[in-house]
C-alpha cells in the first residue's frame, strides 16, 4: 500500500473537494484523481459519495480515515524524530583525506553532511594512506581514507574499514620504452629503474609487497612524496611507477606513456575509523555521508 494513496484519501476527506485536496498536496488534479481511483480500486472498496460541494466520505471512507490518520501522524512524528536526531549530531568532523578530491567524490560527501547534518563541522586534513591510518588509530581523526592491496587493506589494528571502490594500480614506463619493458614480469622489470616513494604512500606498499614476495629489491634511482611530481619523472624518462587506472590510461593517451602489460596490482578505497568509535553519531554520519556519494 503507498503511503502517498493514503494521503490523497485523507487529504480529499478533509477538504472534500478534489481542487482543494490537489493544492494542499502541491499535486494536479488529474493526477490526484488518478491516485485515489488507484487507491479504491486497490482496496476493491468506494470510499466517496459525490455531494454539491464535491466529495464527501462515505461509511466506508468514514471507518478508514481514523487509521490513515493515525498513520500519518505516525509518519509525522518518525520524521520529526529523525530530525531530532540529526539536530543532535553536531561537532567537528576531523577527516582525512588522499590522492584528488574527485576520485574521493569529497564534494558529494560534504554535500550530503550540510544538507542531513548541519551542525557537523568538517575539517579535512591532507595525506598519504599511512600517515592517516595512524592518525585515525591515534584519535588525532575522527575518520579518514585508506588506500590499500584489494584482498587485504592493510590498514592497522584497532581500526574498522568499509570498502567503497576497488581499481587497479598500472606499472607505467616512459614513452620510448617499449624494448626495456615488452615481455618482462615483476622479477626482470625490478631490475630497471624505479621512481619510489615514501612508506606511507599506497605505491610504497603495493610494490614493496609484490617485491618482497618476489625476494628482490626493485633499482629506485629517486624518492618522491606527490603523485604529480612521480608522473612527471616518468614523462621525462626517469624511470618507472605504478599509476591509477584512470590516470594510468590518461597518460598514455595524453603523453604517450607504455602500459606494461601483465603487470597490474589491484588496490581497493576504504574508509576508516577506530573500531571502538562504529556506533559514535558523528561517525555514523561521516559513513552514512561517503555511502551515499558511492552510492
Amino acid at each position: 500500500m503507498d503511503l502517498k494513496h493514503i494521503r490523497t484519501f485523507a487529504a480529499v476527506a478533509q477538504e472534500g473537494n478534489l481542487t482543494r485536496a490537489a493544492e494542499h498536496l502541491h499535486l494536479t488534479q488529474p493526477a490526484l484523481s488518478l491516485q485515489l481511483k488507484n487507491f479504491q480500486e486497490s482496496l476493491d472498496l468506494t470510499l466517496f459519495a459525490r455531494t454539491a460541494q464535491g466529495l464527501a466520505p462515505n461509511a466506508d471512507g468514514r471507518a478508514l480515515l481514523p487509521s490513515a490518520q493515525r498513520i500519518l501522524d505516525a509518519l509525522e512524528d518518525f520524521q520529526r524524530a529523525i530530525g531530532a536526531l540529526r539536530d543532535t549530531v553536531q561537532g567537528e568532523l576531523r577527516m582525512g583525506t588522499i590522492l584528488d578530491p574527485e576520485f574521493l567524490r569529497l564534494g558529494a560527501t560534504l554535500q550530503y553532511l550540510v544538507e542531513h547534518y548541519p551542525k557537523i563541522r568538517p575539517t579535512l586534513r591532507h595525506g598519504m594512506s599511512g600517515s592517516v591510518g595512524r592518525q585515525v588509530r591515534s584519535g588525532e581523526l575522527d575518520v579518514g581514507f585508506f588506500l590499500g592491496p584489494q584482498e587485504k587493506t592493510g590498514h592497522p589494528p584497532g581500526l574498522e574499514a568499509r570498502p567503497l571502490a576497488s581499481f587497479a594500480y598500472y606499472v607505467v614506463a616512459p614513452k620510448g620504452w617499449s624494448a626495456q619493458v615488452a615481455g618482462r614480469g615483476w622479477a626482470e622489470i625490478g631490475a630497471l629503474p624505479w621512481i619510489w616513494t615514501p612508506p606511507d604512500s599506497v605505491h610504497h606498499r603495493l610494490l614493496s609487497a609484490k617485491f618482497d614476495a618476489l625476494g628482490i629489491a626493485p633499482h629506485a634511482v629517486a624518492e618522491v612524496d606527490q603523485e604529480a611530481s612521480m608522473l612527471d619523472l616518468v614523462r621525462s624518462g626517469v624511470g618507472l611507477s605504478l599509476a591509477r587506472d584512470s590516470i594510468a590510461l590518461r597518460e598514455s593517451q595524453a603523453n604517450g606513456l607504455l602500459l606494461v602489460k601483465g603487470l597490474s596490482i589491484q588496490a581497493e578505497l576504504s574508509f576508516i575509523t577506530q573500531a571502538s568509535r562504529r556506533e559514535d553519531p558523528l561517525v555514523a554520519a561521516a559513513f552514512a555521508a561517503v555511502q551515499a556519494a558511492f552510492g
